[in-house]
């Protein structure tokens, strides 16, 4: 097992495709993928690409932080009693435990993630 991980930012394998909880849904009907490449601890750190559709979304992380790296697209995340942030290509981004807020996908985002339960 190489203790090196390279993350294929355009993976050709087939993603894991899902949506949103029904009740974390604000607007719009925004569609997931997911590219999971690694996993370490007994699965409490992952890693991989994730990409979103355009909606509008309630995040809450719980007890999960989540590290990203946004590849391309535009999103603007609300922390519950916050200001919008946009993000977009080249920018990163943590979303530490306890985490609630908004998350905007405006144009169809790709992203790096990494995270740690």
């Amino acid at each position: 097992m190489s203790l090196l991980k390279t993350i294929d930012t355009d993976p050709s394998f087939a993603p894991h495709e899902s949506g949103p909880l029904p009740e974390r849904l604000i607007s719009g009907d925004p569609t997931y993928k997911t590219w999971a490449q690694d996993a370490a601890r007994g699965e409490t750190i992952n890693t991989g690409v994730w990409e979103a559709t355009p909606g509008e979304t309630r995040s809450i992380k719980g007890e999960t932080f989540e590290f990203c790296h946004i590849l391309s697209g535009v999103v603007e995340i609300t922390p519950e009693g916050g200001e919008p942030v946009v993000y977009t290509a080249g920018d990163s981004f943590v979303m530490k435990p306890g985490f609630v807020g908004v998350w905007k996908t405006i144009e169809t985002v790709r992203k790096i993630y990494l995270t740690v339960s």
